[in-house]
């Protein structure tokens, strides 16, 4: 059975940084594109970056700039390093394959406030 767990969200002040993380067990990962989504408060999940198997990247315009998708198909590990983070980016980020297919993981807590 596929799980996704993910990590590295906090509390942090607009223009800081943050690197999240998804490890990915079972044996989808050297297979499929992966990607972050995020889900805010009252608003539907949306995709944020997607990093398919041979390393090419797609982000939505908002992060476009300011996020970085990559992975490590050794460690079977996707990451999202953030960088002059908004308000606007508070939510809980996930990962999964794309398109996904997966049970969604507990998501990482992203807030950034002043």
């Amino acid at each position: 059975q596929v799980q996704l767990v993910e990590s590295g969200g906090g509390l942090v002040q607009p223009g800081w940084s943050l690197r999240l993380s998804c490890v990915v067990s079972g044996s989808i990962f050297s297979i499929h594109a992966m990607s972050w989504y995020r889900q805010a408060p009252g608003k539907q999940r949306e995709l944020v970056a997607r990093v398919t198997t041979g390393g090419n990247t797609h982000y939505a315009d908002s992060v476009k700039g300011r996020f970085t998708i990559s992975r490590d198909n050794a460690k079977n590990t996707v990451y999202l390093q953030m960088n002059s983070l908004k308000s606007e980016d508070t939510a809980v980020y996930y990962c999964n394959a794309d398109p996904p297919f997966v049970s969604w993981g507990q998501g990482t807590q992203v807030t950034v406030s002043s």
